[in-house]
């Protein structure tokens, strides 16, 4: 079973969100400056990541991913199938959900083996970091607190966002700017 198989049944599962009717499905959401690339992403009140491995795949870089996901994501399901499922639950942090992919009688299925749980420790500044620097300095101005950062990197900019807004606010606040961004912007 080849990765594209797997990808085409995961965007049509309803159980990606469920009756959450401003959702947005982005595919390879980069994360830490591209340090790492999440297979799909569902925004919609939460930030929730899937990861692919199919039979095709190794878990060489599954580590390195679980520790970038764990800074940013709300959740994490990996899916992937029997033949990786024990070294998978090895790897990945206990929060994160893990989906076997089948087939039967033809067609592709996905069994919740074990259920993802919120992240207990996202990080601040890299959540920060899915924003476009546009969108980190309106956030600023917004909430009147873009003095002195208006001309700043955006570095500068993401950890003002990171260090005045709570948690949940700039969860908010990314979300809300994910799911607004122009259509063809990887989301699907």
């Amino acid at each position: 079973m080849r990765d594209i198989d797997i990808r085409r049944k995961l965007r049509t599962d309803e159980r990606l969100h469920p009756g959450e009717p401003d959702t947005r499905i982005v595919e390879e959401l980069g994360l830490c400056q591209g340090v790492a690339r999440v297979d799909v992403a569902v925004v919609n009140g939460t930030i929730h990541g899937y990861e692919i491995k199919s039979d095709r795949d190794t878990l060489a870089r599954l580590p390195g991913q679980a520790e970038v996901y764990s800074r940013v994501l709300d959740y994490v399901t990996i899916v992937t199938t029997p033949a990786h499922a024990d070294k998978v639950r090895e790897i990945v942090p206990e929060w994160w959900g893990i989906w076997a992919v089948g087939e039967d009688e033809g067609e592709i299925r996905l069994k919740a083996l074990r259920d993802s749980v919120q992240n207990p420790g996202v990080n601040p500044f890299a959540l920060a970091q899915l924003l476009w620097r546009d969108e980190a300095l309106r956030a600023l101005i917004d909430r009147g607190l873009a003095h002195g950062i208006r001309s700043k990197s955006r570095k500068e900019i993401w950890q003002r966002l990171a260090s005045e807004l709570t948690i949940e606010e700039l969860g908010n606040t990314v979300r809300e700017c994910l799911k607004n961004r122009a259509v063809g912007w990887r989301a699907v």
